[in-house]
């Protein structure tokens, strides 16, 4: 009898079990949120409970008993994974403990960026990465290292093949940042001192970073018709893959300047064949129609400023040189569309901001080429370009190895508006993408990427960076005249499962973590 009265008590409890709901401590509930969860092509009705940085439950919002601290009620809104953006300049922001709260990114719904991009990194990146920790960061940072950065330590800006010393010695600073907790390596192959290397050489460094299980990032050597032109280019970045064994990451790509407009058809061809051979290929790109660089860097023959500033200023006064430099800046002008394409977005006089190279020339009373070295005389002149097909911006936007990524620096509207501007614009507007493949290729396709575990994802375990934002309110306020307005309809921003937005507003708090290898 007793053993009858014992098995009775035992099966209730059982019943009980399964009729009731378990109970879950969380210290955010997010509630009545359309989800997406970054994986899937479809948003669900899904409740979201966090405890300390993770994301410990994701259900129907009656399948559980939760018991949290605070509830977000996200009725209306779009409830995602936080924004990952492989490509920024944020790197001078993020030691500053004026500026280290990223709040250009982190109002686009960015939860992570990466630095080190181009070629050119902090050095030694140990020191960085505690300066930034001990400052605090508004987001996630992912650090890679520049080669060109690596090359400048050993061989300063010498326009000449490395030597095999000098190629050892680059190797072991590689590794030494690698050590430093960088997720991989980035080169400015079109950039000087990167410029100057041989494939070889870069083939020998991404071996290091291969070993270390990192990626290679790269803004390639030609955009354009430059130098070995974009295709070249293109099937080089992929050599590099291949003969490194390391998934390599195309920055920013586009076609740059009417010389190689619709080429991207070839391009995703070429891609797509490396794809199919076993080579990991990606890339990300940035929505607009203009690109950003430093004017030098955009019309300048790169042969001529070997050694730096200086040096090209007394190559521009050798009277056996200057005829060479003009009629050579006066090609790279015609190339990237006519002096009234490039437009100054920085420089020491203010007074030349947001005038073009023709205005500037005429205004001087030069023809543009001999404009260009007046103007370089004053310090760094940073451009928009306006230089690229709508056909291509769309063509690899729909590519499935191609996610979002900023280039933000000072001066283009990108900094402060790129996520919310592709989906203002190509969402919205235009529907060359639907919601979720916008969300998707802001963030889980780009953790996967940079090889971020548990993050890029809305699942259980992973660590609680999320966005809610407005989808009618989401949008980009920079532009190309004022290019430093925070985008807005960011509702809220959780990083490592604290709050950074909260209604809209900053919090003042630095959630934000130095990732590591």
């Amino acid at each position: 009898m007793e053993r009858k009265i014992i098995g009775l008590l035992v099966l209730v409890a059982l019943l009980a079990a399964c009729n009731g709901k378990s109970k879950i401590e969380a210290d955010i509930l997010i509630v009545n949120g359309e989800v997406y969860d970054g994986i899937e092509a479809m948003s669900q009705s899904l409740s979201i409970a966090i405890k300390g940085d993770t994301i410990v439950w994701v259900g129907h919002q009656n399948d559980k008993e939760v018991v949290a601290v605070k509830t977000i009620d996200a009725k209306g809104l779009i409830v995602s994974p936080g924004f990952i953006d492989p490509h920024t300049h944020a790197t001078n922001d993020l030691d500053n403990s004026e500026h280290s709260h990223n709040k250009p990114f982190l109002f686009q719904g960015v939860t992570t960026v990466t630095v080190g991009n181009d070629g050119s990194s902090p050095y030694p990146l140990a020191e960085y990465r505690d300066k930034c920790q001990e400052l605090g960061v508004g987001t996630n940072v992912v650090t890679l290292v520049g080669h060109g950065t690596i090359r400048k330590q050993v061989m300063g800006e010498s326009d000449r093949e490395a030597s095999k010393e000098e190629l050892v010695k680059m190797q072991q600073l590689m590794q030494q940042e690698l050590n430093a907790g960088a997720f991989g390596m980035s080169t400015g192959l079109f950039y000087a001192p990167g410029s100057y290397s041989t494939t070889d050489e870069v083939v020998a460094l991404a071996e290091v970073v291969a070993k270390n299980n990192g990626i290679y990032d790269t803004h390639m050597r030609d955009e354009s018709t430059y130098s070995i032109g974009l295709i070249p280019a293109v099937q080089e970045t992929i050599e590099i893959g291949e003969r490194a064994n390391i998934p390599v990451h195309i920055s920013h790509i586009k076609c740059l300047g009417v010389d190689v407009w619709k080429q991207s058809d070839s391009i995703i061809k070429i891609v797509e064949e490396a794809q199919d051979k076993g080579i990991h290929v990606t890339a990300n790109q940035y929505p607009y129609n203009a690109s950003a660089t430093s004017l030098k860097a955009a019309v300048v023959p790169r042969w001529a400023e070997s050694g730096g500033k200086d040096s090209l200023l007394i190559r521009f006064n050798d009277t056996g040189l200057k005829s060479k430099i003009l009629e050579q800046t006066q090609t790279n002008i015609a190339r990237r569309g006519g002096p009234e394409k490039l437009l100054i977005i920085q420089a020491p006089d203010t007074l030349l901001q947001g005038k073009n190279l023709l205005e500037i020339a005429q205004d001087l009373k030069k023809k543009p080429e001999e404009a260009v070295f007046d103007i370089l005389k004053l310090g760094y002149i940073k451009i928009a370009s306006f230089n690229m097909n709508p056909y291509d911006i769309e063509n690899f936007m729909v590519q499935p190895w191609v996610v979002t990524g900023s280039d933000g620096g000072s001066g283009h509207p990108r900094k402060y508006g790129t996520f919310p501007y592709k989906y203002r614009k190509f969402v919205k507007e235009d529907n060359v993408l639907d919601l979720a493949s916008f969300i998707n290729q802001s963030s889980s396709k780009t953790a996967k990427i940079l090889k971020l575990p548990k993050r890029g994802t809305l699942q259980e375990g992973n660590y609680a960076d999320i966005i809610i934002f407005d989808p009618n309110a989401f949008t980009d306020k920079a532009n190309y005249l004022d290019a430093f307005q925070l985008s807005e309809g960011l509702i809220y921003s959780i990083i490592n499962g604290k709050l950074s937005i909260e209604e809209g507003e900053f919090t003042e708090k630095l959630n934000g973590r130095m990732l590591k290898k």
